[in-house]
Formats: C-alpha cells, sequence, structure tokens
C-alpha cells in the first residue's frame, strides 16, 4: 500500500522547550469556526501542469460523489418526445421531455436555426437560474428565450431545459399553484437522504449530463461542438458540468464564480462538494476548455477582474491556454441581460462558429412565444409512469443498493472492479485525503523508565492549524531487537481510559507494552463536536464528527509509523477503536496495517440509526456504510468484535474470501477481552 509523505519535526529535548502540555484541550479546536456558503476562499498555490491535472481530477471526483453520481447510473434510454414545432424567422421552436431516470421525465424547448441548411451546428445548453418564472423568463435582467433565440439565427441548435419543480419539471404530486422556487426546494429535504448522497443538485447535474446526451443525439447537432452557458443557478449547473463533462468545447458561466458566495440554493449546494473546493477550482477544472466568466459589479462577482478571474487564468497557462479564457464585467446588479449575453455570442462565435468577426454578432429584436405555447405539460399531467417524488426517492435507494450488491467481488477481476471505484468513493466520502497526506509532528520526552519510555506528541496536517495530541509508549528491547508492531488505541467520550494520574499505560495498554507492542494513545481529537451537521449546508463545506474522527485516526496512524518505524518497511501500524471509535477505526482500515474495531452490536437496517451525530456521514450507504472500508483493507488482518449477530459482516467475508485472506478476517459477536486483543496483536 502506497504511503503518505511525513515531516516529522521533533522538537529538542533539552529542558525549557515550550511544548503545551498534551493531556490539556488542544487550543487550536477552541478557535474552531464553521465554514459557510459566503466564508472568502482562496485559490490554492499551483506551480505544474501535473499538480493541477491530479488536483482537478479529484475535483471530478468530489463532484461526481457529492452529487450520488460516482460510480455513473447506467444511462437509461431516454425515451425523448420532440413536438409542437413553430416556425419563426431564421429559428424553429419545439416542445421536448424525456426520462433523465426511469419514471422521471425533464422538460425543455429547442430551439433550431431555420434556413441554414440541415447542419451540423453546434450545440448549446442553456439552464436558467432562479427566476421566478425559470426557463420562461423574459425580463431586462436576463432572458432565456433572448440568448436561445439569438443562438438558433447564428446557426446554433440551443436546449433550454427546466431545474427541478419549474414549469414543466414536476412530480406528478407536486402542490399546484405554488411558486416554482418553493417547490423547487422540496426535492432532496430528507436528512436521511444525505446518507445516500441523493439531493437537489445530485438530481439537476445528472439531468445536465443527460440533456447534453440528449443534445449530442439530434442528427443536426456537431457532437464536437457542444457548449453550455447559465446565469446564477444556471451558471451553477454550467461550471459543474464543465468539471465533470469531457464533451464540451466551450463554456461561458455567468454571474456565479465567486470566492466568496458559493450559492444559496440546495440545488448548488451537496453534501462534501466544498470541504475542499470553491467555485473558483471547481470552474477551473475544466481547463483548457475554452471559458468565458461573465460577471457584475453588483453583486459577488464583483471582484472578477481582480481576484477570481486571474486566479483560474493562472490555471490556463500552465496549459498554454491564456487565450481560452476570459473574464469580463460589467456595471450592472445580477443579471444574464443583453450585454452579458453579447459577451457570450462572441465568444461562442469565436470558438463554435470559426466566426471571421465574431464580435458583429450582437442580439436582434426577438419575440418570445406565450407561456402556455412553450409549456410542455400545459395541463399539468405527466406521462402515467411518472413517480412520484417518494417513489423517485426509494427508487434511487433502490438504484444505489443494486450498485452495489454488484460491486461486492465474487473473483479477482470483481476485486480489482471493486478498489478501482470504491477507493476514490471511500477517500471523498469521508474527506480524508489519502495518500498526499502530509504530517508535522513535535515531539516531547516525558519519561523513561526501565520497562518504558513515554513522549507525549502534538500532530498536525501541513497547511492546516488544528492539532491532535497522543501520548507514544515505547517498549524496551534487546539491542538486536526491533519494535514489530505499533497499536493506535482511539477511544470514543465513553470508552475506558488508557492513562492513569501520572500518565502511566493502564489496562490494554499496559497489556500491549508488556508484549512488546508500542502504543499510541490517542488524547484529544483536533475538532470540536459541530452544534448542528444538519443547518445551513453544513455538510457542504465541513466535516461531520466522523468524518473529523477517521481523518484523525489516518493522521494518527501516518505520525505514529513515521516516529516509530522511520523509514523501517517491516514495522506495523495497528489501529484499535473502542467504544463508538470502533466504528471510525474500520473506517480507517485502508490507510493502516491491520484493526481491532468495536462493531457496538450496532444493527444498521434503518437509516435513522446513522443520524447519530458520531455515526453520521453523507454519501456512507454509497461505501457499504461500515463493510466497504474493512472490504479496501483486505488482505489486512482485522479483528471485528461485538457484531452481535447484527452488525452486517457477509460483504467482508466475502471479500476476503475472493482476496484468499479468510483466516486474516475475524469476526466475533460477542466484546472482546483485553487477553484477545492482545494475543491476537501479537500474532501479527
Amino acid at each position: 500500500m502506497k504511503q503518505p509523505k511525513h515531516t516529522v519535526t521533533l522538537g529538542c529535548l533539552a529542558v525549557g522547550v515550550l511544548v503545551s502540555s498534551l493531556l490539556a484541550p488542544a487550543r487550536a479546536a477552541e478557535a474552531e469556526a464553521v465554514v459557510t456558503l459566503n466564508t472568502p476562499r482562496t485559490f490554492p498555490e499551483i506551480r505544474t501542469r501535473e499538480q493541477w491535472q491530479l488536483r482537478a481530477q479529484e475535483i471530478r471526483q468530489q463532484v461526481l460523489v457529492s452529487c450520488g453520481l460516482w460510480p455513473l447510473p447506467a444511462k437509461t434510454t431516454l425515451n425523448a418526445r420532440v413536438f409542437g414545432r413553430i416556425e419563426r424567422d431564421g429559428y424553429s421552436v419545439e416542445k421536448v421531455y424525456f426520462e433523465t431516470y426511469p419514471g422521471f421525465y425533464l422538460a425543455g424547448n429547442l430551439y433550431r436555426p431555420l434556413g441554414q441548411g440541415r447542419g451540423l451546428f453546434p450545440g448549446i445548453l442553456n439552464p436558467h437560474g432562479h427566476w421566478s418564472n425559470g426557463r420562461m423568463a423574459d425580463t431586462k435582467e436576463g432572458s432565456v428565450a433572448a440568448r436561445c433565440i439569438s443562438f438558433a439565427r447564428q446557426g446554433m441548435v440551443a436546449f433550454a431545459y427546466d431545474m427541478v419543480g419549474y414549469n414543466d419539471t414536476q412530480f406528478p404530486d407536486s402542490a399546484p399553484n405554488r411558486p416554482f422556487y418553493e417547490t423547487h426546494r422540496q426535492f432532496g429535504t430528507n436528512r436521511t437522504d444525505q446518507l445516500w448522497n441523493i439531493s437537489l443538485m445530485g438530481l439537476q447535474t445528472w439531468n445536465s449530463i443527460r440533456a447534453l446526451d440528449l443534445l449530442a443525439s439530434l442528427p443536426d447537432v456537431d457532437q464536437k461542438r457542444l457548449a453550455c452557458t447559465g446565469a446564477s443557478g444556471g451558471g451553477t449547473q454550467t461550471f459543474m458540468l464543465g468539471a465533470i463533462e469531457d464533451r464540451l468545447a466551450a463554456l461561458a458561466p455567468a454571474v456565479m464564480v465567486s470566492h466568496s458566495m458559493q450559492g444559496g440554493c440546495s440545488c448548488e449546494n451537496a453534501p462534501g462538494l466544498r470541504v475542499q473546493y470553491s467555485n473558483m477550482e471547481i470552474a477551473a477544472a475544466a481547463a483548457p476548455c475554452p471559458q468565458i466568466l461573465v460577471a457584475a459589479t453588483g453583486d459577488w462577482t464583483k471582484t472578477t477582474m481582480e481576484l477570481e478571474g486571474p486566479a483560474i487564468e493562472q490555471i490556463y497557462r500552465l496549459f498554454g491556454a491564456s487565450d481560452r479564457l476570459r473574464h469580463v464585467i460589467f456595471d450592472y446588479g445580477h443579471n444574464y441581460n443583453q450585454t452579458s449575453r453579447e459577451a457570450v455570442y462572441e465568444w461562442f462565435g469565436q470558438w463554435l462558429l470559426q466566426h471571421p468577426n465574431p464580435g458583429a454578432l450582437k442580439e436582434a429584436a426577438y419575440a418570445k412565444e406565450p407561456d402556455a405555447d412553450l409549456r410542455v405539460f400545459p395541463d399539468g399531467k405527466l406521462p402515467v409512469n411518472a413517480l412520484s417524488r417518494e417513489e423517485f426517492n426509494e427508487s434511487l435507494k433502490g438504484m444505489y443498493r443494486e450498485q452495489w450488491r454488484k460491486l461486492v467481488p465474487r473473483n479477482q477481476a470483481g476485486a480489482a472492479r471493486f478498489r478501482e471505484v470504491m477507493q476514490p468513493a471511500w477517500n471523498h466520502t469521508l474527506q480524508v485525503g489519502w495518500p498526499g497526506m502530509e504530517v508535522e509532528t513535535k515531539l516531547r520526552v516525558l519519561r523513561q523508565d526501565s520497562d518504558w519510555s513515554s513522549s507525549e506528541m502534538v500532530i498536525h496536517r501541513a497547511g492546516e492549524e488544528e492539532t491532535l495530541t497522543a501520548i507514544c509508549f515505547s517498549p524496551r528491547v534487546r539491542s538486536a531487537g526491533r519494535i514489530k508492531n505499533l497499536v493506535v488505541l482511539a477511544s470514543a467520550d465513553d470508552a475506558p481510559a488508557y492513562l492513569g494520574t501520572d500518565g502511566e499505560p493502564l489496562g490494554l495498554a499496559a497489556g500491549l507494552l508488556a508484549h512488546a507492542q508500542a502504543v499510541m494513545v490517542l488524547q484529544t481529537y483536533s475538532s470540536r463536536e459541530p452544534t448542528d451537521q444538519f443547518a445551513n449546508f453544513f455538510t457542504t463545506y465541513n466535516r461531520t464528527k466522523l468524518q473529523s474522527r477517521v481523518r484523525d485516526l489516518v493522521t494518527a496512524g501516518a505520525a505514529g509509523r513515521a516516529l516509530v518505524f522511520g523509514g523501517r518497511r517491516d514495522g506495523k501500524v495497528v489501529l484499535h477503536g473502542s467504544g463508538r471509535a470502533g466504528l471510525w477505526a474500520l473506517l480507517a482500515a485502508p490507510t493502516v496495517d491491520a484493526v481491532v474495531a468495536n462493531a457496538n452490536a450496532l444493527d444498521v437496517a434503518s437509516d435513522e440509526v446513522l443520524l447519530a451525530p458520531d455515526f453520521f456521514c453523507p454519501g456512507l450507504r454509497n461505501i457499504g456504510t461500515f463493510e466497504g472500508a474493512a472490504m479496501l483493507a483486505a488482505p489486512n488482518p482485522v479483528l471485528l468484535y461485538n457484531t452481535g449477530g447484527v452488525f452486517p459482516v457477509a460483504s467482508i467475508q466475502a471479500a476476503y474470501k475472493v482476496a484468499r485472506a479468510g483466516r486474516r478476517l475475524r469476526v466475533l459477536p460477542e466484546p472482546a477481552s483485553e487477553d484477545t486483543v492482545i494475543n491476537w496483536v501479537s500474532r501479527l
């Protein structure tokens, strides 16, 4: 297993060195602040194209995992219907609906050139923002029809489609006569939805992918000249699609790429999405795809010319593609008005039409069709197989269960496929940042007795202020001997203590030391317990308690390995989680050499159980709840005790059987005694 880089900074051992007692709470956690959608973000320092390409890959994976699209769902038949053609001067308008998922219908309007031959024409996706009338919006500040008509007249096929809950894209049981925005925000609102990464943003991102599929399938559209543009919430959809879709040849997100406000609607906030990344980085992930950022002086994009634009431009320079990024700003409020649209016409004219004078592409007078003539389901009646909101939600859970069932390995090829899919899913779901974590450690020797020595450790991840603390005990070994194992002991608040009042090892820690095992007792974690993990898009911008604790265990293991074994490859790091920390340890299993974990006799059949503050993690169901991480640990030894006969282990056993490591997995329905743990570790 590839190990992370470690920077181990050893503090001076002389008397008087200023290292705070590790038995006190970490000061950094006291000052920890919750990140929100309005917290200003900075662009990371990127020096090489290769460095950015690796980060861009991580960004793409994070978007897909956060949106519940990893692995990508099967692209079922669209069953598209295009009808109701209206012909106007230089363009036509048609009604469209199709199934993005079986039983869910996305609707919109297709604008095509007239009198310019049969094509092939560029195809432009047009997601709308949070205008009160959705894709029917036609005001001075923003008109979807204006840009679609203009695109068609210029020789491009434009598709305008709904956000969920707007106009024709509804559920059959949606309340009638309700403002579209209220209906829009009704999907994905159950707390348990987060466990499956079911979200409004995830559904809309998939809708955009399938809308691109539809556009690419049209006989008059050039599949090599596809583009997307939208403003506000439509701008978010635009750069999100740009981050994950290689088929796009140009992008134009308007008034949304900001270092500050990241998006205020649930359709712009998926769990885990911006814990590490901001809209600036997500937009930059499309490089070197031609992209224009349109900003306004009267909203949160007002610093585009000084901050966001130059930050993203540095990424395009790494590709030798500075000419493929343009950022402009106009003196208006939040908008996608004619001035802003004409900047996009010029950009698309250059990159999609190869127009000899793209600046001449201006917006001519137009007349939007009446809403009734653009509506796909004017009577509100959807196709008979359309699913209700609850039925559709359950169908998504069924899809995820089936994905998991198919991923459980039954042979070597299946094991390789499982790791290919689940390793990134595990990493991005738990937000651990593995591999690649840089760990710095300050060390102070406490005692050097005849049988063991102890040191206190302050550990932090490079670039972060928060620290975690531990006491490390090393047994005395003969001059020719070596320490074989380091056992990291992790506890939750209700777990037994391993230290006496004078810092001496107690209980399991003492027993392990007596059997020549090095021991690290984790004392304080790097973050305090969140006050409310369900408020104000908390999980989009912050790690949950479980995610933070798992990451700390990964960090502790890395620091302990560097301290005890240095460059040695024969030493093993064993992670032991007692009490409710047992399941944190199990989730960290892929990063250590062996795990001993208390399963807490937890029955995870009900989603409600996983809403407990110390077990809650968005997307946990999609990585097999607690089983997936243990499966990724195969063939490394795992002792899983206190399953109570209800904690699921069948998939873990299947993975170890395929790995021909069945004897390395020990499952006990009852709690394990200290002697059981000591004997198991001693035989590693």
